[in-house]
C-alpha cells in the first residue's frame, strides 16, 4: 500500500499506563477508501487504540503513521487539524450553552470557543451545511443543552468534518443513546459511509448491534491485543466474538446490520 493511499499505519504498537499494559503489539492499517469498525469489550484498549491513532497519546513501543507523517516527526497540532475526532470526553468539554454551529465552526482551528480566533461567513456555512449532511438541519443556533443525547453526537459527527479530514475517527457514537437515537445515528453512519467522498471512518463500539451498514474492515480487540482484523465478513464470526467477550456468543448478518446473543 502507498503512503498515498494509506490513512493510518500502526506497527509494533504497545502503551502502558501506571506499569500496565494497555495495548500489546499492535499491527494495523486503515486505507484512504475503507470504514472500519474497532469491537472489544470494555477494558480492551478500545479508546485508548483511538487516542493514539487521533495523535492525542503517544506509545510507549512501536509506530505510528498518520495521513502520512510519523509520530514524533512532526507537529501534532497541525496535524491533528487533518484528523477529525469525536469522544465522550470531548463532549464533556463543551460548554452546555454553545450553539451547535459554533460546535461545529470551532473545529476549524481545533478550538473549544468561537471568540478565541476569527471566523469567516464562509466557515459558517460550511458548518450548517454540515449540520445538514448529518440529519441535523435548523439546529445551528439551538444551544448544545437543549438538543437530545442523538441530536449532539451528530453535532459532533458534523464537528469531525469541519475541517476536510484525511481520517475519521468516532469513539463509542452510540453509547448514551436510547434505541430510537442509535438507530438514527446508524442510518446517518451508513449514508456516510456510502459516500464515496467521504474520508476513511473508524468507528469503536462493543456492540455488534452499532455496525453501520457499508462498514467494510473490522479490528477486534482482547486485553489489548489485536484479536483478529481485516474484512468485516470475515473477521466477524460467532468464533471471533465468543474469544473476544470470553462468552458462547452466536452471530447473525440480517439486512445489512449485525445481530449478537449469547448461545
Amino acid at each position: 500500500m502507498t503512503e498515498q493511499a494509506r490513512a493510518l499505519r500502526m506497527a509494533g504498537v504497545g502503551f502502558t499506563r501506571d506499569g500496565r499494559p494497555i495495548l500489546s503489539e499492535v499491527d494495523w492499517e486503515v486505507a484512504a477508501d475503507q470504514r472500519w469498525v474497532v469491537l472489544g469489550a470494555n477494558g480492551s484498549g478500545k479508546t485508548t487504540l483511538l487516542r493514539v491513532a487521533a495523535l492525542y497519546e503517544h506509545p510507549t513501543t512501536g509506530t505510528v503513521e498518520v495521513l502520512g507523517q510519523r509520530l514524533g516527526q512532526v507537529d501534532v497540532r497541525r496535524l491533528r487539524r487533518r484528523v477529525g475526532f469525536a469522544s465522550p470526553a470531548l463532549a464533556q468539554m463543551l460548554r452546555p450553552e454553545l450553539k451547535a454551529a459554533d460546535v461545529v465552526m470551532t473545529a476549524r482551528h481545533g478550538a473549544l470557543e468561537p471568540w478565541w480566533h476569527d471566523y469567516t461567513d464562509a466557515d459558517r456555512e460550511r458548518a450548517e451545511a454540515l449540520l445538514r449532511r448529518v440529519g441535523t438541519t435548523g439546529l445551528g443556533d439551538r444551544a448544545m443543552a437543549t438538543l437530545s443525547s442523538g441530536e449532539r453526537q451528530r453535532v459532533q459527527i458534523a464537528r469531525s468534518l469541519m475541517t476536510d479530514p484525511g481520517l475519521v475517527l468516532l469513539d463509542e457514537p452510540a453509547a448514551t443513546l436510547d434505541l430510537g437515537g442509535r438507530e438514527m445515528l446508524v442510518a446517518d453512519l451508513a449514508r456516510l459511509a456510502a459516500d464515496t467522498d467521504a474520508p476513511p471512518l473508524v468507528m469503536v463500539t462493543h456492540r455488534t448491534e452499532e455496525i453501520p451498514a457499508g462498514f467494510t474492515h473490522a479490528l477486534i480487540l482482547r486485553s489489548g491485543r489485536v484479536l483478529a482484523r481485516g474484512p468485516l465478513e470475515d473477521v466477524l464470526t460467532s468464533e471471533a466474538l465468543s474469544a473476544c467477550f470470553d462468552l458462547p456468543l452466536s452471530l447473525q448478518h440480517r439486512d445489512g446490520r449485525w445481530h449478537a446473543q449469547a448461545s
